[in-house]
């Protein structure tokens, strides 16, 4: 018989293998224990057990905040978690079990990230605009290389000649990374995430987290988190200062972090999600990446999911206003405000 359980931590969580529902980022105990601590949200995990052998978890952040409500997630800031199971029916009870934490938490939607979909009487939403990009890494560098059209090869050349350096480090290039996020988070009209969520994310992760500073002289102009865990090298912040745009500081940083994925020995590199034919879907396609479908499913309970995206409705008016706010103040009031966004 299969046992359902729910715990208020990870401290239960124990690796299973593969079952026929794919292992995604979410899946790593150091992802939600990271995000968890970064953005003081209260972690839940889902566990079925048959005879006392594990057969499938679902890991839950319950995100909050004063302006939007209360949100169960798995899991937020990365861009896949869900349920991970030996088979379908166990998957189908740790939905269910999910739905009734939703149930008991009044949360207004259960949001799971899947990349396969989940057959569950529940679930009553679901969003496939978007896919994750994501690219199979040869066994070298020069190789890698080789597969770029030559228009690629020419940008990267370019981009090599305006005198930028290069550096992979830790903590000690956290101001700097944070600068630029910080900076390109605020042009997009986005609230941007504290300091102490990336601070979290490298100290779980340790030698497995990087961070990536392109500098013009002293001043970082482009920045990024380089996370390498199960053979895959994901992307999960990456941002470029526009004013030097015409360095092509993005495309020099982001050959660097595909060659050092290939060093880390990585059979794949995860660019993130994109919206098909937008102009960071093109931008990852040149490098050879090639969409997977991102299947989000929801149990919703109040209101429309489709509220929350930065596009809708009155939404558009807010982004305006972010976008021209001083810096220092969106680093201010930005992390409070989107932590409770899902």
């Amino acid at each position: 018989m299969s046992n359902i359980t729910v715990h208020q931590s990870t401290e239960s969580w124990v690796e299973i293998s593969d079952g026929p529902l794919p292992r995604l980022a979410g899946h790593e105990k150091r992802w939600i224990d990271a995000i968890a601590q970064g953005l003081n949200h209260k972690s839940y995990l889902i566990q079925s057990k048959s005879d006392g052998v594990p057969q499938g978890l679902l890991p839950l952040l319950l995100v909050k905040g004063p302006i939007f409500g209360k949100f169960l997630v798995s899991l937020p800031y990365i861009n896949t978690g869900g349920v991970w199971a030996e088979n379908e029916t166990v998957a189908n009870d740790l939905v269910g079990a999910a739905c009734d934490l939703a149930d008991e938490l009044d949360v207004k939607y259960l949001e799971l990230r899947h990349e396969v979909s989940c057959p569950h009487s529940r679930l009553n939403f679901e969003r496939t605009d978007k896919v994750h990009m994501r690219l199979s890494l040869p066994a070298t560098d020069e190789e890698l290389d080789k597969s770029f059209k030559s228009k690629v090869r020419s940008q990267i050349k370019k981009s090599g000649t305006y005198g930028t350096t290069v550096h992979f480090g830790s903590e000690e290039l956290l101001p700097e990374f944070y600068e630029v996020f910080a900076h390109n988070m605020r042009d997009l009209g986005t609230p941007v995430f504290s300091k102490k969520l990336f601070r979290s994310i490298l100290s779980e992760f340790g030698s497995d987290a990087e961070l990536c500073v392109v500098r013009s002289e002293s001043q970082a102009i482009a920045a990024g988190l380089l996370i390498h865990s199960h053979g895959v090298s994901e992307v999960p912040s990456a941002s470029s200062l526009r004013e030097f745009n015409r360095t092509g500081a993005n495309m020099w940083m982001y050959r660097h972090l595909l060659r050092q994925a290939i060093e880390r020995g990585s059979h794949t590199f995860d660019f993130g999600r994109s919206s098909e034919d937008s102009g960071t879907y093109k931008f990852k396609a040149q490098w050879g990446a090639t969409p997977h479908p991102a299947t989000w499913q929801y149990y919703v309970r109040k209101g429309d999911p489709n509220e929350m995206r930065p596009d809708a409705g009155g939404k558009k008016r807010l982004v305006e206003t972010w976008m021209k706010l001083p810096v220092w103040l969106t680093k201010l009031i930005g992390p409070t405000i989107v932590r409770g966004i899902p």
